[in-house]
């Protein structure tokens, strides 16, 4: 389950389908159901959080730096500053709809069939988004590194993104799909907007932990077999996204969109003959 969902979580093609359609499919003896279910995948997903600091580790710190600078100047004056306030707005809608969308999005978590469904979803988003771009090329003159950089989009198209990102609640919905996708309806090119997906994913994701993971501590599970898989999610993941930036410099999100139609409508299959 960790390099699963390590190497699924940063992919386009959404860790949390996978990890509720995959136990089903092979017929593990554990329970989407089971309260410990969520917070288990919480503390995985710490694990991606974890490779992406580590990747990202000097523009966090220019980040948090700006962050706090501008906050107590009470004025925005380089891309760092921008930066970190645009990652903050970028967070503010997926935090507000967890907390108040939190027991409706868990019981989703119970159902492969509901998750093989919004995988399919998924893939028809994916190559929604590419069709825009590629509208939005046809009238540019612009060349896919000439798009803007992360720093230097609105604000208002930072909180559409966070918005996108609130999608990936729904098992089978990516997270880094949606808001790839919409860091390319805002105008960055794929590796820009890849970059801006996997900064704005390592708030949230912390966030996400510090409610859930707790629960983990009440008794009867395997804490250290839980730990082995969140340090086997973080080297998953931390390749994930070294290949990701770099097939992004040329490639599109069209093979994924295709991928989880096709993946959704097998787990579909499989699931209704019990194979």
């Amino acid at each position: 389950m960790g390099l699963l969902q390590g190497a699924t979580e940063l992919f386009p093609v959404s860790s949390l389908g996978h990890s509720v359609i995959i136990p089903s499919l092979l017929h593990w003896s554990f329970k989407q159901s089971d309260p410990s279910f969520v917070p288990f995948l919480v503390l995985l997903h710490l694990g991606t959080a974890g490779a992406l600091l580590v990747l990202y580790r000097t523009e966090w710190v220019a980040i948090i730096r700006g962050f706090f600078t501008a906050a107590f100047r009470g004025q925005i004056e380089n891309d760092n500053e921008r930066l970190a306030m645009l990652l903050l707005v970028g967070t503010i809608p997926a935090a507000i709809l967890g907390v108040f969308l939190e027991t409706r999005i868990k019981s989703l978590f119970a159902s492969p069939y509901e998750a093989a469904g919004f995988l399919i979803a998924n893939g028809i988003l994916m190559l929604a988004f590419e069709v825009l771009r590629r509208r939005a090329e046809r009238r540019s003159t612009l060349k896919e590194e000439e798009f803007a950089q992360a720093e230097r989009i609105s604000f208002r198209a930072a909180a559409i993104v966070g918005a996108c990102q609130a999608l990936a609640f729904l098992p089978g919905i990516s997270r880094s799909g949606v808001t790839i996708g919409g860091g390319l309806l805002a105008g960055l090119g794929h590796q820009e907007a890849a970059r801006f997906s996997f900064l704005l994913a390592t708030p949230v994701i912390l966030g996400a932990g510090l409610v859930e993971v707790p629960q983990l501590f009440s008794g009867g599970v395997p804490i250290g077999e839980y730990l082995a898989g969140m340090v086997l999610a973080g080297i998953a993941a931390y390749a994930s996204a070294r290949f990701l930036l770099r097939y992004f410099r040329s490639g599109r999100l069209d093979p994924y969109g295709y991928y989880c139609i096709g993946a959704g409508l097998v787990s579909l299959a499989l699931l209704r003959f019990g194979l």
